[in-house]
């Protein structure tokens, strides 16, 4: 469609192309080929705008489990908050979902799936076998599983640091954010725990975590920043060490030495390499 909104060639162009040999027999511009189905015209009316907001709420509910007035600002929904609120108000009428304050520090007006609080409360506390390596995981900063900068606000010690934005990372221990992975892995700014040993555990579940998504991914160097001498660069330098990286440069590369599985977790197997191939062969 958008090759018939071009303007018109110009003469020259014209001129330029009846020289040519072969003349192609399709009918529409080389650009607009493809394969497109003809939707139907959306509704107008009242039901149709309950409808939508019905199926973005059920949407927005079904990604986050928990739905705050935050997550939807961040969702850039039409309206806002006060848009879907009929909705939400409805199906926690009808007994489909839950409104409570579930989530301390986003408001009273929060609504969830009945199996996300199941979770939730599941996961309150971290079980007494896993107290040497905290569950933890690196995602892009744009994943929705990412809360921080959508749900949650960042914390003051990455502010001005951390965005949602392509090609930053984020680490999250015990689903609370460990640190921020800068754009082209040249900076790793950790958010540890004052106290002990709540500062080490989360320390060696981040730097288990940096190692398995090193692997997968391949990005094996992490920079290293100027506040390299606070507390939590180091108890994370001493972490990484543990977990198979090594010194190089400002930052460190992860070694041959496979890194400590998380829990419930496995590393994969390396890759195979081909040896020489002899002339039998």
């Amino acid at each position: 469609m958008r090759a018939h909104l071009r303007p018109a060639p110009s003469a020259a162009a014209r001129r330029a192309g009846r020289g040519a040999l072969f003349r192609s027999r399709r009918q529409s511009p080389p650009s607009a080929v493809g394969r497109w189905s003809r939707l139907p015209r959306p509704a107008a009316g009242k039901g149709a705008s309950t409808a939508r907001a019905k199926a973005i709420a059920e949407q927005l509910l079904a990604r986050y489990g928990v739905l705050t007035r935050p997550a939807v600002m961040s969702e850039g929904v039409a309206g806002g908050f006060s848009a879907l609120y009929p909705v939400l108000k409805a199906l926690e009428e009808a007994g489909r979902i839950r409104r409570g304050y579930f989530v301390a520090g986003l408001g009273g007006s929060q609504f969830a799936l009945p199996g996300a609080l199941d979770r939730l409360r599941a996961v309150r506390e971290p079980a007494a076998d896993d107290e040497d390596v905290a569950p933890a995981a690196v995602l892009a900063a744009t994943d929705p599983a990412n809360p921080y900068g959508a749900a949650l606000p960042w914390p003051e010690a990455v502010s001005g640091r951390a965005m949602r934005a392509a090609g930053v990372h984020v680490a999250l221990v015990d689903g609370v954010l460990a640190a921020v992975v800068a754009r082209g892995d040249a900076e790793i700014v950790p958010v540890l725990p004052e106290g002990e040993p709540a500062r080490t555990r989360t320390a060696r579940g981040l730097a288990a975590a940096l190692a398995r998504w090193a692997l997968r991914t391949g990005r094996t160097s992490l920079g290293w920043g100027g506040a390299g001498g606070t507390a939590e660069h180091a108890a994370l330098a001493a972490a990484l060490r543990e977990s198979g990286f090594v010194p190089w440069g400002p930052g460190f590369r992860l070694s041959s030495t496979p890194p400590p599985s998380a829990p419930g977790m496995s590393i994969p197997p390396p890759d195979f390499e081909e040896g020489p191939v002899g002339d039998d062969a």
